[in-house]
């Protein structure tokens, strides 16, 4: 938790000083020493229909209802950011996530998993887009390009629950709709794994507003305009999730690991070090580190005052509500929904499944390899703007196209000094 309350005034200052900066982050372990990170170990599974999920905690101001269809997270004003993040972190893992995203322009549905020294892998859901969902990935939070996004066909987002699933192995990401892979990222592809993203995660749920008045246009553009609250409230649904942790393998961890702790600051696979122990007594000792403050109530579900989304871009973390919890130590090997690991591609590739079904019925989708450059880059897909309609019968022939970076993740326009300024009120 925070060393003090903050109030409304401090809490934009610190909003507006990031807006357009990277990621936020407590204590980046590339810049300086860092608490461990509490391993999750093993697997845990929230049913958000049955209520708050002790595993997450909530943003100050988050208020979350729960009902049939899981946990509601409401837009209705260009402040709302409901947001919640897991207690502990994973070092590669699979996430299952049922949601229903929000409608409205300029709102935008996430499912974040973000490492402390801003390596990140999102989905991401335009509102004003209920066709598409967008993929992405980042690497030490940088923004310098904007190829990484993908956009992919689905069917009716905001007004279908589909499972969204991230498969983060040591080789590869692979997204999947239903079950059905639509994107494959291989390590080697991202710069030779120098760009790929390798160092534990906290998993982090939620909708915010980027068509909001005081956005940056360019923002404001990808996310289709500006909100309109004449159609309040927007909401959207995340109804279940599961969460396994792979403890540095391409397989899920059996538990019996306390923490994950950087030994230098390259923000490497190898540079981190799996501590075997007990993931509470993790929890704990982060909670007494003046550096991990923010910390402490994030093994349960009461509110605590963690900073809004650090910038205004479609990987901005606003983040879900939680539900009842169900941690298993054992393996979940068995499990056909986290036993399989990232599908061999490729070590030259992103890969982009075309021909999705409209429905969510899963069935096989061709797949589209898009050779990466020597530099990383994958080509890019037109504005959301400039983008017609897709059928699953088009798009079987035509695949799906890697799109330019979503939102504008320019550097800040702030200064540095600014930035730093903002960071150190948290």
């Amino acid at each position: 938790m925070l060393s003090k309350p903050f109030s409304a005034a401090t809490l934009a200052l610190a909003a507006s000083s990031l807006v357009s900066a990277q990621t936020f982050s407590e204590c980046n372990p590339t810049k300086k020493t860092c608490p461990p990170n509490p391993a999750l170990g093993s697997k845990v599974e929230c049913d958000f229909t049955k209520g708050d999920c002790d595993f997450f905690g909530k943003a100050i101001g988050t208020e979350i209802k729960h009902n049939a269809n899981g946990a509601e997270f409401s837009i209705s004003q260009d402040s709302d950011a409901p947001t919640i993040r897991g207690s502990k972190y994973i070092f590669f893992g699979r996430v299952d996530v049922e949601a229903q995203a929000a409608p409205g322009r300029g709102i935008v549905t996430s499912v974040v998993l973000l490492s402390d020294d801003l390596d990140e892998i999102d989905w991401e859901w335009l509102g004003g887009d209920a066709g598409h969902v967008q993929t992405n990935y980042f690497s030490k939070g940088d923004t310098s390009v904007y190829d990484r996004s993908a956009s992919h066909d689905v069917a009716a987002a905001t007004t279908q629950f589909h499972k969204y699933s991230i498969e983060w192995t040591p080789s590869a990401i692979v997204w999947s709709i239903d079950g059905q892979p639509v994107r494959t990222l291989t390590s080697n592809a991202a710069k030779g794994g120098s760009a790929f993203p390798q160092t534990p995660m906290q998993v982090k749920l939620g909708t915010w507003v980027a068509g909001r008045k005081d956005a940056a246009e360019g923002t404001v553009t990808w996310a289709g305009g500006r909100a309109d609250y004449s159609q309040a409230p927007f909401l959207g649904y995340y109804k279940s999730i599961s969460i396994v942790d792979y403890a540095g393998q391409d397989k899920p961890a059996n538990g019996g690991i306390k923490e994950y702790v950087y030994g230098d600051q390259t923000g490497t696979e190898q540079s981190i070090k799996v501590v075997p122990g007990n993931s509470d007594d993790a929890v704990k000792d982060r909670t007494s580190s003046k550096d991990g403050q923010d910390d402490d109530k994030f093994s349960n579900t009461k509110s605590v005052e963690m900073p809004p989304p650090g910038r205004a871009s479609p990987t901005s973390v606003a983040a879900t509500s939680t539900a009842a919890t169900s941690v298993a130590t054992t393996s979940a090997a068995s499990s056909d929904d986290t036993s399989a690991s990232a599908p061999a591609t490729s070590d030259k590739a992103d890969t982009v499944a075309a021909g999705l079904s409209t429905t969510s019925t899963a069935r096989s989708a061709p797949q589209t390899t898009f050779a990466a450059s020597a530099s990383g880059t994958i080509s890019r897909v037109p504005a959301l703007s400039d983008r017609k309609p897709t059928s699953a019968a088009t798009s079987a022939i035509n695949p799906t196209t890697l799109a330019g970076s979503a939102a504008p993740r320019h550097a800040a326009s702030l200064s540095a000094a600014l930035i730093a300024f903002a960071a150190l009120l948290l």
